[in-house]
């Protein structure tokens, strides 16, 4: 079964277990100024999972792209990939474990066809000290699931992953104890930082063996479920939310207990073919045999290369697939990033033409069945990628230019580590390509060129880090409370400026930080002084009026026929869109299309200021300001 079967079958079993399938959230997620990219199945989820009800009902499901940058240095082993799609199912206050964990088995048993001899299964150990006891509930579940299957489940108390290092797996276990750092969940990780009023809860973990002989045991000492070594993979997680923090720092239970289920399709995927591999499954094997034949050199030799190159394009098609355009801020630059990786790791692999525009045909193939609410632009990824990848080659082509011209200023014929960092931070010719550029002209480096290089990163860093304080500190959980005022804000401003300068007036991007807001709109003229004070007193008046700020999900012709919703880009929302309102809701002076977060009422915003209006780009203004 390959990958795209198992998704389809995953989704057709929870719609016979009474699951409305749901559409998948974009990767990019519109409104949002918290994280870049959906980085979970359960992220675009979070509200309902927290007691907001959702209109389709108790029992959800769908398979959710989503992307994690921060793995971006471990592709090229053989299971993390920047870009991955969990399978997941919820239940809001329905059913609770002793349904879910049959379910799971039964689908990785019944429909993928996986050994249940090489299924292993993690629960939570408890937690003494806050009163939390052992989920022997899960535990006995999973032995009369085993039991069914045939198997006599032993069960192991390992406790610590690093306990489980030095023990390792004895004959018959199937079934393991672990603590808080590796089965409980919450917002904010462990027991000791579980927010407070969240629900939060154990969690059974999933794992397939695929033999003893894949551990590295001098590496990563004895093979066991949470160990890291290649013998065990994680495939699918059950979360158990029935617990809530209480103000003292105590837990009780939940009188709605709810279930979240994510299951990664690519890991999924390489358990059904038995490879620990997961570049083997057919979403990404294809383009690895495609690089094999353009670089006329094996996998097996050039692993590290060609994984990097599936796995960054293939995220890369899914972004541009999506309308997201190559750019130097924000998520324009991840994609950048990416698309940069994969030329420079072709270039390992002495591909020095354009190969781009034989690989994406062979991504879209692959990605055929996702809807096209998510994939709204797949016909102009191709171009948006290839012209990315020419630009990207001559900026490599100037680099050596600059290059060489250092090398000719230096009487010694030396290039320095900050010489390194110019070339990078000014021409865009990354550190790794001039190293090994420097080697083949055989040109002189500085004894201490990468301490150099690293100082000269190391304060740019710190230089950013200070620029961007508060903005995109990754998870939902972080919409701290000034940001929101600022977002809410920026609703209240483009509202005013629809009223008094332009009615056809968009929002054509906006940011935020903890520090201020800044909006860009369309306008064709530079605004006065005293259209500014006008905003600014439109603003403040809807501030001091203490306006109710409310939302609803409604269908999105709904929005945009009967409401007559104003927004750019209808194409490229789901589609059941959620709108913002803020004032009377039957004529409110701000409606918009609009994921959160906000405050309940516009008078907890304290008072608005214009710093700045300037000029974006041609047409479009740019509005800075602030609250005190």
């Amino acid at each position: 079964m390959n990958a795209s079967e198992i998704r389809q079958k995953f989704l057709e079993y929870q719609e016979k277990r009474g699951h409305k399938v749901i559409a998948p959230a974009p990767l990019v997620l519109e409104n949002d100024p918290t994280t870049l990219f959906t980085g979970s199945g359960m992220q675009p989820l979070l509200p309902y999972l927290l007691g907001k009800p959702h209109k389709d009902g108790k029992r959800l499901s769908d398979s959710q792209p989503s992307m994690r940058l921060q793995d971006i240095e471990d592709v090229g082993d053989p299971r993390h990939t920047t870009v991955f799609e969990m399978l997941g199912n919820w239940s809001l206050g329905d059913y609770f474990k002793k349904e879910q964990i049959p379910a799971f088995f039964e689908f990785l048993t019944k429909i993928v066809g996986l050994d249940p001899n090489k299924i292993y299964v993690t629960c939570f150990i408890g937690n003494e000290k806050y009163g939390i006891p052992k989920d022997t509930e899960a535990a006995e579940i999973w032995q009369e699931v085993f039991k069914k299957a045939g198997i006599d489940a032993k069960i192991a108390e390992i406790g610590s992953a690093k306990d489980g290092d030095k023990r390792g797996v004895k004959p018959g276990e199937h079934i393991f104890f672990y603590d808080d750092h590796e089965n409980w969940w919450s917002r904010g990780g462990g027991i000791e930082t579980t927010p407070i009023g969240d629900p939060c809860g154990p969690d059974s973990e999933v794992f397939y063996d695929f033999g003893e002989d894949k551990q590295d045991v001098e590496k990563y000492g004895k093979s066991h479920p949470a160990s890291d070594g290649a013998r065990f993979m994680e495939i699918g997680n059950q979360v158990f939310m029935q617990y809530k923090r209480n103000e003292d720092g105590t837990f009780s239970e939940l009188e709605n207990k709810n279930v979240d289920f994510g299951g990664g399709l690519e890991r999924i995927a390489a358990a059904s073919i038995d490879s620990f591999d997961v570049f083997k499954i057919s979403l990404l094997k294809p383009i690895i045999d495609k690089l094999e034949e353009i670089s006329r050199k094996s996998y097996d030799n050039n692993t590290d290369e060609m994984r990097i190159i599936a796995d960054h394009l293939r995220g890369a098609y899914l972004l541009s697939a999506q309308g997201l355009k190559p750019s130097n801020k924000q998520q324009g630059y991840a994609l950048r990033r990416l698309i940069r990786r994969a030329i420079l790791k072709a270039l390992d692999l002495g591909i020095a033409q354009d190969f781009i525009s034989e690989i994406i045909p062979i991504i879209s193939e692959n990605y055929k069945d996702l809807p096209d609410s998510i994939l709204t632009t797949r016909e102009d990824a191709i171009a948006t990628l290839e012209k990315e990848e020419r630009a990207f080659r001559q900026t490599l082509n100037k680099g050596l230019r600059e290059m060489n011209k250092m090398v000719a200023k230096d009487s010694d014929g030396v290039l320095t580590g900050n010489d390194l960092f110019k070339l990078q931070d000014t021409y865009g010719f990354p550190f790794e390509v001039s190293v090994e550029e420097v080697y083949h002209q055989n040109i002189k480096l500085s004894e201490n060129y990468k301490a150099e290089f690293d100082a000269a990163l190391k304060e740019q860093r710190d230089r950013s880090k200070t620029a961007s304080k508060g903005m995109f500190k990754g998870g939902l959980e972080d919409h701290g409370e000034t940001s929101t005022k600022y977002h809410t804000a920026t609703h209240l401003l483009l509202a005013a400026i629809q009223k008094h300068i332009n009615p056809e007036a968009r929002q054509h991007g906006s940011n935020i930080t903890p520090e201020r807001m800044r909006l860009d709109f369309n306008v064709d003229h530079k605004l006065s002084d005293e259209e500014k004070k006008i905003l600014e007193d439109q603003v403040n008046e809807w501030i001091e009026a203490d306006l109710p700020v409310s939302f609803r999900e409604v269908d999105k012709n709904f929005a945009k026929d009967t409401l007559k919703v104003k927004a750019m880009f209808w194409d490229k929302y789901p589609d059941v869109v959620k709108i913002y309102e803020i004032g009377d809701s039957e004529n409110p002076i701000s409606r918009e299309v609009c994921g959160g977060p906000h405050v309940e009422h516009t008078g907890v915003i304290g008072k608005f200021k214009i710093k700045k209006e300037e000029s974006s780009s041609a047409g479009i203004r740019r509005i800075k300001a602030i609250i005190e």
